[in-house]
């Protein structure tokens, strides 16, 4: 069994914005070159991890916005030397909306975000006719969104916002492997069925 190696005190994949207010240069925070890909709503780490470790070009960025969680997901990552993870804690609207440089996303992840079910909260759902507008001005040419929820309705509003939408396409859902399953899923999927869907920009 590979031994796990110490996490030395000063080691951290985290990133800190210099501005809270403009994009951010992250051109230079990877030494990989491969793919520019976001986890939004990142959570435990599970899938981030394992889709780091089977993919080490890519430059993954895990943003989620609950202090305990982005320490857990760092020390774990360090430990398991995947050095192709950053981390960035600040909530997936504002992070879109103002930290992310013009185009250049190449592969979004949105797994499961908070469906806000009652009729009176749906504005506060991250998936929304104003976000198609974040994302297009985010993502690269070509860039792709993979979504997954197992709130049928929340689904269903976004397939439809994605329809009436002229500048994505849908293209394949994205397939995970059984490892990168995060742990949301793993507890609900027996219980009702996980919708998916991944669109395109055009």
């Amino acid at each position: 069994m590979r031994s796990i190696p110490p996490v030395p005190d000063d080691l951290s994949l985290r990133l800190w914005p210099d501005n809270w207010l403009t994009p951010m240069n992250l051109e230079n925070e990877w030494e990989q070159d491969g793919p520019r890909a976001v986890d939004l709503g990142c959570g435990k780490g599970r899938f981030l991890l394992a889709h780091a470790a089977h993919n080490p070009a890519y430059r993954l960025l895990g943003i989620e916005r609950k202090l305990r969680r982005v320490r857990k997901i760092d020390r774990k990552a360090v430990r398991a030397d995947l050095r192709n993870i950053r981390l960035l804690r600040m909530e997936a609207a504002y992070a879109m909306r103002y930290l992310m440089p013009e185009n250049w996303i190449d592969i979004c992840y949105i797994y499961f975000p908070d469906p806000w079910p009652k009729d009176r909260h749906q504005d506060n759902r991250l998936l929304s006719k104003s976000f198609m507008d974040i994302l297009d001005r985010t993502l690269s040419n070509r860039g792709v969104v993979h979504f997954a929820s197992d709130h049928e309705p929340y689904f269903l509003d976004v397939a439809d916002i994605l329809a009436s939408d002229p500048r994505w396409t849908s293209t394949e859902p994205h397939v995970l492997r059984e490892d990168e399953v995060s742990d949301f899923e793993l507890i609900h999927r027996d219980q009702k069925p996980i919708h998916r869907c991944s669109f395109q920009r055009k």
